[in-house]
């Protein structure tokens, strides 16, 4: 990267209350010359409605873990949206971006039996379209930051890319990105509070920016029951467990195509830390540098839950009271044009991570519903406003 670009990256504003991210004051454009890598799952409806729901999330969280290791830049702005992802690209990282979402693509056929499309979409075309890609980071944790997005570019881009427009074609099966790190071993991290819920609201017609920043900010207090925001993941992290599926999705990425000893090793050495861990949490022990109890907390803090993404997504833990009061929040607003929204509601979350290595403190780990999630919830959006 130029160090224009690495300017560019450092500065970027820092939003400390999650109530502010649709302050569109608080975003900066992306430099001229940056395109988005965009990517997801065709049909992830039915996928998901075939149980698939980790493979699914597994596959949109690839997207990521393959461009961050191509370009050796883990703080590139970028949102996981459940069944795929965004991720921006400077000018000297698109030929390298475009072999990781082709390499991708042919991952998720060879090992997933799934349909990754996949676009890169220069930001001068989307300003030439009378929209923009504004950026910001949200501060997770002590650890952890997330872009936010702005200016509608995403959305254009998405939608261009279902078009059949600035098409990256996939690589020859056998082709494989670099996905390590990429981890799906938690189990379904089930409700505290009553559900799960995925909510996705962009603005309506009549979605000026000071009431749909209101909209936002009753939705975030609305959820906030428990005092961390309707946060899915219990404090101390969830639960630790032998994921048998997401085991072997991971052990697969990490080997070369159709190398099954490679497979076999890599399945043993993923049982292996897990089994340590679960001893090492259970015992309260270190080993060298690395404490299970202070990792899982910091699994907790540093979860995507909640995002902006030309418009608010989060996936929260909520009473069956509170969610009640949402939905009519939700409902008004949709009523007098302010959003469009789609919800869906289901018993557990599931987590998918990126961690670089464990013993740093900005490992990434992002979270959906469990039976749906933000797939589910954008169907219904798109119902709504069709």
């Amino acid at each position: 990267m130029s160090q224009a670009d690495d300017d560019f990256l450092e500065k970027l504003p820092v939003i400390l209350e999650f109530e502010d991210v649709a302050d569109p004051s608080l975003y900066l454009p992306l430099p001229d010359g940056w395109a988005l890598a965009v990517a997801d799952i065709v049909d992830s409806t039915g996928a998901i409605e075939g149980g698939r729901y980790k493979a699914v999330n597994m596959a949109g969280a690839g997207v990521i873990s393959a461009i961050a290791n191509v370009l050796g830049k883990a703080d590139l702005p970028f949102v996981f949206g459940g069944d795929g992802a965004v991720v921006a690209i400077p000018p000297d990282g698109l030929d390298q971006a475009r072999d990781a979402l082709a390499r991708a693509q042919s991952w998720v056929q060879d090992d997933m039996d799934m349909q990754l499309r996949a676009a890169l979409v220069p930001v001068s075309e989307i300003r030439a379209n009378g929209l923009d890609v504004r950026v910001a980071r949200y501060r997770a944790s002590e650890n952890a930051t997330y872009a936010m997005f702005s200016g509608g570019g995403n959305s254009w881009a998405e939608a261009r890319m279902k078009q059949g427009v600035y098409t990256v074609e996939a690589a020859p099966s056998g082709a494989r990105p670099d996905l390590t790190g990429l981890s799906c071993r938690w189990n379904p991290i089930q409700s505290n509070h009553g559900r799960i819920v995925s909510i996705i609201a962009i603005p309506g017609p009549s979605g000026n920016g000071r009431a749909f920043r209101k909209l936002v900010a009753d939705v975030v207090m609305l959820a906030n029951e428990d005092g961390r925001g309707g946060h899915p993941v219990p404090v101390d992290g969830p639960e630790l467990g032998f994921v048998r599926e997401g085991l072997g999705m991971e052990a697969k990425a990490q080997a070369g195509y159709g190398d099954l000893l490679m497979r076999l090793r890599r399945s043993l050495s993923i049982l292996g830390q897990v089994f340590l861990v679960r001893i090492l949490y259970a015992a309260g022990m270190s080993l060298g540098r690395f404490n299970a109890a202070i990792y899982k907390r910091e699994v907790a803090s540093n979860t995507d839950f909640r995002k902006f993404d030309d418009g608010l997504k989060m996936t929260v833990d909520v009473s069956s009271a509170r969610l009640l009061r949402i939905k009519s929040a939700l409902e008004k607003a949709s009523a007098d044009g302010v959003c469009y929204y789609g919800l869906h509601e289901q018993d557990a979350a599931l987590m998918t991570c990126i961690v670089p290595t464990a013993l740093s403190h900005d490992h990434m780990h992002f979270v959906d519903g469990a039976s749906g999630g933000y797939a589910t919830a954008a169907a219904r959006l798109k119902a709504q406003m069709s």
